[in-house]
Formats: structure tokens, C-alpha cells, sequence
């Protein structure tokens, strides 16, 4: 049996907010919107709230009203930095999303920004990601 130590992810900086795309949606021109909306289940009425859009305005070709390419791409940034927490790891990030986590209410992260309170997700994730800055810190500094 071979022991593993884990590795900690490094220290969420300044530059952190546009992560690797470890899902590969793209960024820019290359974004797949419709990759963000398969990952997380979505239906068209919940992208229009999402957006801010009427719902017959959703669409994933090159007629998409920007507000919701804004948002699936922030959106997808959001999913990309949870998955950096996990190294990479698509499964996790996927089971991340799905599972209920009893810091948020016990409800799903996805279910969360499904709900309309992707802002609150993303702050309780970002401030994660600086809490875990210190101790990390402190164990690369121990070594």
C-alpha cells in the first residue's frame, strides 16, 4: 500500500480569478456556453433568471444576448477556481457541485446558483480559498 501525501493548492492571489480551465469551456472567443449550462443542469427558463434575459432570448449560437455569455462565463470562471482547489480533478469538482454542503444551507452549490444565489456561492468560495491562503502559507514556509 503506497501512502500518498496531498497536495495543497496554492494561495489564492490577485491573478486567481480567471483560474486554468480545468473543464475546458473555453475563455473569450472559444467559450461554450452551452458547456456551462450541460455541467450544471440548467434549464432555459433558469439561464434567463440567471441572465437577467427573457427566456425565449436564450440561445448558445453566435446570436446569444450577451448577458448571458457574461454570466456563464463568470459563472464558469467560478466552477474552474473550485476545481484548482481539487488539483484539477474534474470528478471531484462535478461531486463538489452535486453533493449538498451542510456550510450552505445544506443545498447543492448547484442548486444554489440554480436558485438565483450565485454571488452569495461565489463569495462563500472565494473567502474559502483566502482562509486556506494562511495555513498555507505557513506549511510551505515549514518545509
Amino acid at each position: 500500500m503506497q501512502i500518498t501525501t496531498p497536495v495543497a493548492p496554492k494561495p489564492f492571489t490577485l491573478f486567481d480569478s480567471v483560474p486554468d480551465d480545468y473543464l475546458n469551456f473555453g475563455h473569450g472567443p472559444g467559450f461554450n456556453a452551452k458547456e456551462v449550462q450541460s455541467f450544471l443542469g440548467l434549464k432555459k427558463d433558469e439561464v434567463s433568471r440567471l441572465a437577467a434575459v427573457s427566456p425565449k432570448s436564450v440561445r448558445f449560437d453566435d446570436a446569444m444576448p450577451e448577458p448571458v455569455r457574461e454570466r456563464l462565463e463568470e459563472i464558469a470562471l467560478t466552477i474552474n477556481m473550485v476545481a484548482r482547489v481539487f488539483g484539477g480533478d474534474v470528478h471531484k469538482t462535478v461531486a463538489w457541485f452535486r453533493a449538498r454542503n451542510p456550510l450552505l444551507g445544506d443545498v447543492s452549490p448547484r442548486d444554489m446558483i440554480r436558485l438565483g444565489r450565485f454571488e452569495r456561492l461565489r463569495k462563500f468560495i472565494i473567502n474559502a480559498m483566502m482562509d486556506n491562503a494562511p495555513a498555507q502559507d505557513a506549511a510551505s514556509r515549514a518545509h
